[in-house]
């Protein structure tokens, strides 16, 4: 029998690689929606790359759409797999965004922008006539708030900003420590828009509509993690197969 420390390794291996294929599972199911002639939003993040690595299989077997990516990292992925793109300039509107999230619960609001790329994803959402989130069953919560809520704020005036968000926190009943994100090397955490992001450790959100309305009339906050009214469809895969979740 192998060690314990190898033990746990392995474990984990297979963990990662399991819940790898049920993001696929889940990517692969949101790629039936797809038909010729769409014009899809392209989400960021792990299991979004799934998405978009199976539509470049279908692509290069003859679908034919145009993508508009949701971060500089898709938009990378995308070219790489010869999936056309344009921009939301070029396009009045678009058919079908494809995107994971942080947390989904029942009304499919959701906390987006772990990988910090949430502005684009909300403008492309916004933009979108449906919007279907994929993830992991790990993802569905019965109140969101377990995954910090990212706030992309305007370096300029953080600390006013900072106490601007700590007054909507209170205003609307919650609480929690915000932390500025940090990048792998340890330098604060740069947006594709040049901004940074404010991470917010609130447990348990609270009216999260109400909040997201807070947050949003802040001078200093660019965009928040608050997903409202805008995922239409979540698809989750999980042991038991797949669940497909509509907006109530």
């Amino acid at each position: 029998m192998p060690p314990p420390d190898r033990r746990v390794a392995a474990a984990g291996a297979y963990y990662q690689v399991n819940m790898d294929e049920l993001k696929r599972q889940a990517a692969a199911r949101a790629l039936e929606h797809v038909r010729d002639g769409m014009k899809l939003g392209l989400g960021t993040g792990s299991t979004a790359k799934h998405f978009v690595d199976l539509l470049g299989e279908r692509v290069r077997a003859g679908l034919k759409i145009v993508g508009v990516p949701t971060s500089e990292a898709t938009r990378v992925q995308a070219l790489e797999c010869g999936i056309p793109l344009t921009t939301l300039d070029e396009v009045d509107r678009l058919d079908l965004t494809v995107d994971g999230a942080d947390e989904i619960d029942a009304a499919l609001n959701l906390i987006k922008g772990g990988g910090g790329a949430l502005l684009r994803e909300k403008i492309v959402a916004a933009a979108s006539d449906r919007m279907i989130v994929i993830a992991d069953e790990s993802k569905w919560v019965e109140t969101l708030g377990r995954f910090p809520l990212p706030v992309e704020v305007i370096p300029f005036g953080l600390a006013a900003t900072q106490r601007a968000i700590g007054k909507a926190f209170a205003e609307t009943g919650n609480s929690g420590q915000m932390v500025l994100r940090k990048g792998k090397d340890g330098h604060v955490f740069v947006t594709d828009g040049g901004h940074w992001i404010v991470d917010a450790h609130l447990g348990r959100i609270i009216d999260a509509p109400l909040l997201a309305g807070w947050l949003t009339s802040i001078p200093g906050v660019v965009e928040h993690g608050l997903f409202i009214g805008l995922a239409s469809t979540a698809v989750l895969a999980g042991s038991q197969g797949i669940r497909v979740a509509e907006r109530r």
